[in-house]
């Protein structure tokens, strides 16, 4: 089996994160292929995280190694068109680690044509979505592209084999499992699965939390912050003009120390069954507030009426993996048309794990007219013109009431 695998792929490039996983990952490619493989991790914001990954790639076998500064690209072409659309998942998940996985896939693609990869390879397991969103990433860029997926062939089927691989191999395992959960970062959010929190009913401990204090023990006073967008993106921060990825991380920062953007969601997997995630996105959860209250003031009904109507599909679509589908790009193209008049600024107030917005303003698209709107006297509302409006919306809903109280319906059910 070896052997024709040998004859078949002559090099692979490897999304790689320096974990036990992808570890044993890279030294079976070797194994099982007897080929040159290139690792690849991709920096979107895991911070030390990736410090150790080189060393780790080159001795456990990578010919070469790739480590990518991606954050300023995840932010602006991943993250921000989705915060455009007010993108959620199951109304609670702000899709921070399935954003990520059309971008690592992109650039994984573009090493492998430079590298003259004819295969890619990743780490994701058999029941998750990962798989789906790398594979279909990869073949929108190369549809002839040979696909390794471990997860999916090999017979090291539970913990113990792994570690067995890995000593026998000589790949290094850590002594202590100090974390019973397995956990991915990027500059959006962290999220946990697995372990303990298979549990249901337990709540997850506090020592799993990174990014955010425990809202009990944030401060006692609350933080103004005001966020300006520019066509729906967030530009600046209290005045302070910055790039994408700099506002987001500034906006973690302050979100943390709050304790604001702690989720936990029992969620509806792509391949069919439930799996408990709990996560963290403290800037993701500013921002997505920020920019619905720019939309208020600056929107039209309808347009936004339905542009909502479509953020489960749009979300469903990125966290299925259809990041590069013709319909989310012809969503995209909707949306982003609908933003461009979400020119303004949000006051959002941070408290004890709370993020809510207090204050909005347009100088240029603002639709609020004191005129029309003030409860006091006015020259421009006749509000006795509200009478017809009423009759005639009510219309359907009188002539249904009336139908029933003369029976006239069962008359006709009876002919």
């Amino acid at each position: 089996m070896a052997k024709t695998k040998k004859q078949e792929i002559n090099k692979i490039v490897l999304a790689y994160s320096g974990g036990l996983d992808t570890s044993i990952i890279l030294k079976w490619l070797k194994n099982e292929y007897g080929c040159k493989v290139v690792a690849f991790s991709a920096d979107l914001g895991q911070g030390e995280e990736l410090d150790p990954v080189r060393e780790k790639a080159l001795a456990t076998g990578a010919d070469k190694v790739y480590i990518d500064d991606l954050k300023e690209e995840f932010v602006r072409d991943f993250v921000f068109p989705m915060f455009r659309a007010n993108a959620i998942y199951e109304g609670h998940y702000l899709l921070g680690t399935s954003i990520a996985r059309p971008l690592i896939a992109k650039r994984q693609m573009e090493i492998a044509a430079k590298e003259k990869c004819d295969a890619v390879s990743h780490g994701a397991t058999g029941k998750g979505n990962d798989q789906v969103r790398f594979e279909l990433a990869y073949y929108h860029f190369d549809p002839s592209i040979k696909v390794i997926a471990p997860w999916r062939m090999w017979d090291l089927n539970s913990r113990l084999a792994l570690i067995d691989y890995a000593k026998k191999n000589n790949i290094p395992i850590p002594t202590i499992k100090k974390r019973p959960w397995s956990s991915d970062r990027n500059l959006l959010h962290i999220s946990f699965e697995g372990g303990i929190l298979e549990d249901t009913w337990a709540e997850a401990p506090e020592e799993m939390y990174v990014l955010t204090r425990p809202p009990e023990k944030a401060p006692n006073k609350a933080q103004y912050v005001e966020i300006e967008f520019k066509n729906g993106n967030a530009v600046a921060v209290d005045g302070v003009k910055m790039t994408p990825a700099k506002l987001l991380a500034h906006l973690n920062t302050i979100g943390g120390q709050h304790g604001v953007g702690r989720v936990d969601l029992l969620e509806n997997r792509s391949v069919g069954m439930k799996s408990r995630g709990v996560y963290e996105t403290p800037g993701g959860t500013i921002l997505r507030e920020a920019h619905s209250a720019v939309e208020q003031i600056t929107m039209d009904r309808e347009v936004m009426r339905i542009r909502d109507s479509l953020i489960p599909e749009y979300a469903k679509q990125i966290y299925a993996g259809y990041w590069f589908s013709p319909e989310r790009q012809m969503l995209q193209t909707l949306i982003d048309d609908s933003q461009k008049c979400v020119n303004g600024v949000a006051r959002v107030k941070l408290y004890k794990g709370l993020c809510r917005t207090v204050g909005r303003k347009s100088e240029t698209d603002s639709l609020f007219n004191l005129d029309f709107a003030t409860f006091e006297k006015d020259q421009v509302f006749n509000q006795a013109d509200a009478e017809g409006f009423i009759k005639i919306n009510s219309l359907r809903l009188r002539i249904r009431s009336l139908m029933n109280a003369t029976g006239r319906n069962n008359i006709r059910k009876d002919r």
